[in-house]
């Protein structure tokens, strides 16, 4: 099923994972982790793309274990920068083959040693949507609380959300964020601009120290003052910082439920265990709510 038809009837409840980066090992290790997921009742699974296409193989096969074997509706990342038309035409080939409906769409990430060339076909996510129409995807869009930080405005930001849109998205996922404002501002905005597709909430719980280093590398997320206090008196108490993360999770999505978010989407990647605290502190919140 389409996940846009999905969002017309009921909130959404998703995790996102990533696809085995070695060989056969990692890559059952990753189905036992996705048959954790799948005992939670996710609505879809997302599945990441490598950088460069370097991983579309197991982003189709894990896409498909997925739909096929887990009969979760899975949405497959698809990143234009580095492509070209033939490499997302076979990649697009393997994903209809297996009988996947939806797509992220995006850019991806410039790489350090950044070339013009890098986007030489797809320079925005919005150039492959326009390409992905002719295969009749749910295209959904990403789009970030605190703008992308390649714009130099919101405004900016949303005039480019929009375009996403109007070239096919039918539904947006948040970067990753820690305080809620920025989401409630961005939906504010979004809606003064036109844009009418849901806007889940993207949430990822911050679990260990080094993930605080990684987020704020890979997304520059601000986090709240009252909550890096905390995150700094417990670093050297693991348990007692895994706690924090998931109760801090747990407080950002009730609070997004309560004023209306569509869904909400957990950066868990491949850590079930993550997953499986954060759904059982809200277990009587999803009975009511999903």
């Amino acid at each position: 099923m389409r996940i846009d038809e999905i969002l017309k009837n009921k909130r959404t409840l998703s995790f996102e994972t990533f696809p085995p980066k070695k060989g056969l090992d990692d890559l059952d290790k990753t189905k036992e982790v996705l048959s954790e997921l799948a005992k939670l009742n996710p609505d879809f699974i997302s599945v990441t793309y490598g950088a460069g296409g370097s991983n579309s193989k197991g982003n189709v096969e894990i896409a498909s274990y997925i739909k096929n074997e887990l009969n979760i509706e899975s949405l497959a990342h698809l990143t234009g920068g580095p492509s070209k038309p033939e490499d997302i035409d076979n990649v697009v080939s393997e994903l209809k083959k297996n009988n996947i409906e939806n797509i992220l769409a995006l850019r991806g990430d410039k790489p350090i040693d950044f070339e013009n060339e890098y986007c030489k076909y797809f320079k925005h996510a919005t150039d492959l949507m326009d390409y992905l129409k002719k295969y009749n995807f749910t295209l959904a869009g990403a789009c970030y609380p605190e703008g992308h930080i390649e714009c130099n405005s919101l405004k900016e930001d949303l005039e480019y959300m929009k375009l996403k849109e109007e070239c096919g998205a039918k539904f947006f996922i948040t970067q990753i964020f820690f305080d809620n404002e920025y989401y409630y501002r961005l939906v504010s905005e979004a809606r003064k601009m036109g844009i009418t597709s849901p806007i889940i909430p993207g949430i990822m719980p911050l679990i260990s120290p080094k993930s605080i280093q990684r987020t704020k590398s890979m997304c520059g997320s601000t986090i709240p003052l009252n909550y890096r206090n905390m995150l700094e008196f417990y670093q050297d108490k693991p348990e007692a910082f895994k706690e924090l993360g998931y109760n801090y999770a747990v407080y950002q999505i009730m609070d997004l439920l309560a004023k209306g978010a569509p869904g909400i989407h957990l950066y868990v990647m491949n850590n079930a265990k993550c997953a499986n605290e954060i759904v059982r502190r809200l277990e009587n919140v999803i009975k009511e709510y999903f």
